[in-house]
């Protein structure tokens, strides 16, 4: 509406000058938009989508698999081996090894029955078997990081 007083200005919306892309996305990085506005909007939306969509993207492993610690049946034994590492027994049900295994074989099955336990950066230096006081066979590992 136009004034009718000629000595009181009419004020006019001054166009305020295009952002470029690279402004923009300056501004998402630094997060200098206010709570509720678009931008703010799509700054969370994208946050929430990749906390959601990312799990399920094929190759991108963040290495949070589920513990295998249940599927053990025996308790396994860890000693202290005088600070050079450890020594660990385990029931030979739980390692699944086959009779006459090679030396790999044994060593990465053994390896894997004792994962849940220590970890996978744990190595077995030797091994032999033992019986165990019910009579079932076990195997003791020497083992360090």
């Amino acid at each position: 509406m136009p004034s009718d007083n000629p000595a009181v200005p009419i004020p006019h919306a001054t166009p305020q000058p295009r952002r470029t892309v690279k402004q923009i996305l300056l501004s998402y990085f630094y997060w200098t938009y206010s709570r509720g506005s678009f931008h703010y909007d799509v700054m969370v939306t994208l946050i929430l989508l990749f906390i959601f969509l990312t799990p399920r993207i094929p190759g991108w492993s963040y290495g949070d698999t589920p513990s295998t610690a249940a599927s053990l049946v025996h308790p396994i034994q860890v000693i202290g081996d005088g600070g050079r590492g450890v020594i660990i027994t385990v029931q030979a049900s739980d390692a699944n090894i086959p009779a006459g295994a090679s030396y790999a074989v044994v060593k990465q099955a053994l390896r894997k029955a004792l994962a849940p336990v220590t970890g996978a950066a744990v190595g077995g230096e030797k091994w032999d078997t033992i019986p165990a006081a019910q009579g079932t066979p076990a195997w003791r590992v020497w083992a360090h990081r």
